[in-house]
């Protein structure tokens, strides 16, 4: 292999006779340099944003929800499994909470909203306060129950934490007769008024109703007991630490992580990262097609030292080798210039925000998080991608043994 190399490299840094085949190889490197370092960059913003939407939906959610194993939605949580959480001390707290989609009612506005019920260890341990851009992040206001609001269902709705009109919440009552001539009559109806507008995201924005957990088991006749979730938050979130937690407690109860908590949005950030390292990996091959033309070019010039070669005992499958190196070394060599371009074009993205975000965000800039394995994938990617190019431009080019 290492006569091949040898020839291969000086085929490739040697002045050619014929300048095309300079310009097609030049050009091969540059597609495979662009090729690279745009899949860098993609998958580097792609992260940025991901960890951003795992950021909000994180001070949103706990690191770890207490959940029914048997699946029911509602439950009486094991008193003597919540003193042990509470006495562990990984655990910095724990907050009781009741969720289900109510029908909202707004000045002469209606909506259906996910109202959720927490209770007053949700706003001292609490983590939205960074998401609150307009009144107090408050649940009582002396006797007076509160309610937190995402942003697009307070924009749907019209609501204001400055304006006089209650929120009124209703709920079927499942104990009452159904009222075909006043419906209203057959369901519990709870009023607050707006404390604060938030903003996590668009999906949680959109229905996301935070209301005092009193209020929210009034509404829904529960028993003073009944939660749909037990939200812990630890000293350490940390991946490591929160799965030992889970480890240690599996026998006992159900434990839910950040994944775990929204399987199908995870599933799909996954998915959408992966077509979009295939679509621009796509456009890498198509673009190292221009080393197809270059070998060949390259193999026409040389006849003569192909028959020199052969001349002094040189086989066919040694020759092969030698314009299968060359074009491979092309591709590496666009590979090595696009890594370095593109993770220090991220690397500045991520620490100076050079290019900036259009409209009003609350970041001003792209996000952008560079990660190893994404480096490594796209080396081993756009390497193999050059490897099989060039294996298929000298097959069946040169005779055989």
């Amino acid at each position: 292999m290492r006569l091949p190399l040898f020839i291969a490299r000086r085929y490739l840094f040697a002045r050619k006779s014929h300048n095309v085949i300079n310009v097609i190889s030049a050009i091969s490197a540059a597609g495979m340099a662009i090729g690279t370092a745009a899949l860098i960059l993609i998958l580097s913003v792609y992260n940025g944003f991901d960890s951003l939407i795992k950021q909000n939906l994180g001070d949103l959610d706990p690191d770890l929800m207490w959940v029914d194993g048997g699946g029911a939605a509602k439950f009486v949580p094991d008193s003597s499994l919540a003193d042990a959480f509470a006495a562990d001390p990984r655990v910095a707290s724990v907050c009781y909470t009741l969720e289900d989609n109510v029908f909202l009612c707004y000045s002469d506005k209606q909506s259906i909203a996910r109202a959720k019920g927490v209770d007053e260890n949700y706003e001292e341990h609490g983590r939205l306060a960074s998401h609150v851009y307009e009144g107090t992040l408050q649940l009582h206001k002396g006797d007076v129950p509160m309610a937190i609001v995402g942003s697009a269902l307070a924009h749907k709705m019209g609501i204001h934490p400055r304006f006089i009109d209650p929120l009124l919440l209703y709920y079927p009552d499942r104990n009452a007769a159904i009222s075909i001539s006043n419906p209203t009559s057959s369901a519990r109806c709870e009023k607050l008024f707006p404390a604060a507008l938030m903003s996590i995201s668009s999906d949680t924005d959109a229905e996301l109703l935070i209301v005092p957990l009193h209020t929210m088991r009034n509404l829904l006749g529960s028993s003073g007991e009944e939660v749909s979730g037990v939200e812990l938050r630890l000293t350490d979130n940390s991946r490591r630490a929160v799965k030992r937690f889970k480890k240690d407690y599996a026998s006992r109860c159900t434990l839910l992580d950040s994944v775990e908590q929204h399987p199908t949005l995870y599933r799909m950030m996954k998915y959408e990262k992966a077509a979009v390292f295939f679509i621009l990996l796509f456009v890498v091959i198509i673009v190292a097609f221009n080393i197809f033309g270059s070998l060949s070019m390259l193999i026409i010039e040389k006849k003569e030292d192909i028959a020199t070669l052969k001349a002094m005992g040189a086989r066919d499958s040694m020759i092969r080798r030698i314009f299968m190196l060359e074009g491979w070394l092309i591709s590496l060599l666009g590979l090595a210039v696009g890594l370095v371009v593109g993770v220090a074009l991220a690397l500045l993205q991520q620490h100076l925000g050079i290019v900036k975000m259009p409209g009003n965000f609350l970041i001003t800039a792209y996000p952008v998080v560079v990660k190893a394995g994404d480096i490594i994938l796209t080396a081993a990617g756009v390497a193999l991608t050059g490897l099989v190019i060039a294996l298929l431009s000298t097959r069946n080019r040169i005779g055989t043994d």
